[in-house]
């Protein structure tokens, strides 16, 4: 399996933050989400440096700790802690870009940078493209 500490550097945990000044965003985060878009480029990088074997194990991880990041997302927003949602945008965002995963990537730093949101529709958005984009790095892996 992947090892605690290198799973920890690729899918850090979304703690709370500590005295941070939560805030609540009036606007939607960023710009609307774009249509999927995979680099399979950064995928095939990832396979030639890390081993083709490890980075199909580094998938299938990220592709069962998201879920967590995305209830993190939601417990954020529920707790009106501005820093737990910004933390959980930001692990999305770099395991997105680890991968490849450019559209899922983009989502999650709009989310990441626009503060709180009013809602939780960003998150929903962020969830389709993870969908679109977990497919697609599937068959990547498989390739």
């Amino acid at each position: 399996g992947v090892s605690g500490r290198l799973r920890g550097a690729l899918l850090p945990a979304a703690a709370p933050g500590r005295g941070a000044k939560e805030t609540r965003s009036r606007r939607r985060p960023g710009p609307p989400m774009s249509p999927l878009s995979i680099d399979p480029a950064v995928f095939r990088e990832l396979k030639g440096a890390a081993g083709a074997e490890f980075a199909v194990e580094l998938l299938g991880t990220f592709l069962d700790e998201a879920p967590k990041m995305f209830a993190e997302l939601r417990a954020g927003l529920a707790a009106g802690s501005a820093e737990r949602f910004r933390r959980a945008a930001h692990s999305l965002k770099a395991n997105a870009d680890t991968f490849g995963a450019a559209a899922l990537g983009a989502g999650a730093r709009a989310l990441e940078q626009g503060g709180l949101p009013a809602d939780d529709r960003g998150i929903a958005e962020l969830e389709t493209l993870f969908a679109q984009a977990a497919a697609a790095l599937k068959g990547l892996a498989g390739a």
